[in-house]
């Protein structure tokens, strides 16, 4: 197998006095940190993982033909060029498989990562557990640059510029300015909210809620707030190894943030009644594509808008896929990340969305553990952002500072 060393590395409040965030008091911390350490541990893995492969099949819909999907026979094979990069394979690693970064190399912060990371450090910034839209549009200008390549895109882009113009959160996804409002940005950085309320889906919804807002509207909208609530159920679950029943049962009542009739909670439906078939999940993948990209079922008509690649970034098309994995990966965190990265579209934003969370209920001891060797526990954040003394960080200090948020949480519970 091959390891890559990576030398890179709804309802929203506005301040108030009850939502000041505490300077002390630790809840379990031996625990606790190590959780949220877990989290940006595995998360970081699952997305360096998922980016050996992002964008290499997406069908053959529309301008571009990339040929069959991968399969599970794929895993520890080579990589195949993107729809960017010519003939060129991934420069992460020419084969598939795990991305692990040693103890005395560093990780690099990207776009699954790095939005989380400027939350947290604003929500301590400004002593809140309820950011306003004047401090989420601040931070952003402060902390992401102002051009390319600053990897912001589609709707992460258009709500950066239009915060740049003076316009606030939520309206920077009103569907009358953010014509980008339906693509997948939201849905991977806002999922650490749920962690901050354990096992109190509503409290992590009010958290989240005006970041959501910040880049999805609508549909979109309703998946970000399912992986919220997924993310608040899961940091209510014992610390440990995350079952298959488990994850289920947690997706059964995430869903019902999913709005009947909408495309979100068909997909649901139909990943879900696929998955209980007994269908492998590369039957159910092809499924998903037939259905949603060709077939254009249940309101998706991502197809007859004639977005470039097929709207393979959209919210929905990365929705569907994402449940393949968290269905199939049955609460394994290695066989979450391989299906994830296996089935497709932007696949490292499932990969990532998913590793954090089984690697928050996990703890960092027990990721490092599935992969065999010490892991690096430093991030180096000016990779994608700015505004952050040096620019490097560690999963320790990181893990503290979520401790502390959740600290001031929990006692307004």
């Amino acid at each position: 197998m091959n390891r890559i060393c990576l030398l890179l590395l709804f309802l929203f409040s506005c301040n108030s006095p009850e939502s000041k965030i505490s300077e002390e008091k630790a809840i379990d911390p031996q625990i606790g940190e190590d959780q949220f350490a877990g989290f940006w541990l595995a998360q970081c893995v699952a997305n360096w993982t998922g980016l050996i492969t992002e964008m290499d099949k997406i069908g053959d819909v529309g301008e571009i033909k990339t040929g069959p999907f991968y399969t599970r026979d794929n895993w520890g094979g080579e990589d195949e060029p993107n729809i960017w990069s010519g003939d060129t394979v991934s420069k992460i690693s020419p084969v598939i498989d795990f991305v692990l970064v040693p103890e005395d190399s560093v990780w690099g912060a990207d776009d699954d990562t790095d939005i989380e990371y400027i939350y947290q450090e604003l929500l301590l910034e400004h002593d809140t557990a309820f950011l306003s839209g004047e401090q989420i549009a601040a931070g952003w200008l402060k902390h992401i640059w102002p051009e390319e390549e600053n990897y912001l895109w589609v709707s992460n882009q258009r709500a950066y510029d239009l915060m740049g113009e003076g316009v606030l959160p939520p309206m920077t996804s009103a569907v009358d300015r953010n014509e980008h409002w339906e693509m997948i940005d939201a849905q991977l950085t806002t999922e650490i909210f749920g962690l901050y309320a354990p096992g109190n889906p509503e409290l992590a919804l009010r958290m989240a809620e005006l970041p959501i807002r910040t880049s999805a509207n609508h549909e979109a909208a309703e998946i970000a707030r399912f992986n919220v609530v997924m993310y608040a159920l899961a940091a209510g679950q014992e610390r440990g190894v995350l079952a298959g029943p488990q994850v289920l049962g947690m997706a059964k009542r995430a869903r019902s943030v999913l709005k009947p009739g909408d495309y979100p909670s068909e997909m649901y439906d139909f990943v879900l009644s696929q998955y209980e078939s007994g269908a492998p999940w590369e039957q159910c993948r092809d499924e998903v594509y037939r259905r949603y990209q060709v077939d254009q079922a249940d309101g998706y008509d991502i197809t007859s808008q004639n977005i470039y690649c097929n709207g393979c970034f959209a919210a929905g098309i990365n929705f569907a896929a994402s449940l393949i994995s968290l269905f199939y990966g049955e609460g394994d965190l290695k066989e979450t990340i391989k299906i994830g990265t296996l089935c497709g579209w932007d696949s490292d934003n499932p990969t990532a969305t998913w590793g954090g969370m089984i690697g928050f209920v996990m703890g960092r001891d027990a990721v490092e553990a599935a992969f065999g060797q010490p892991l690096s526990n430093k991030f180096w954040i000016h990779r994608t952002r700015r505004g952050f003394g040096d620019g490097y960080d560690d999963f320790t200090t990181m893990a503290k500072k979520g401790m502390k948020v959740r600290e001031s949480v929990g006692e307004r519970r």
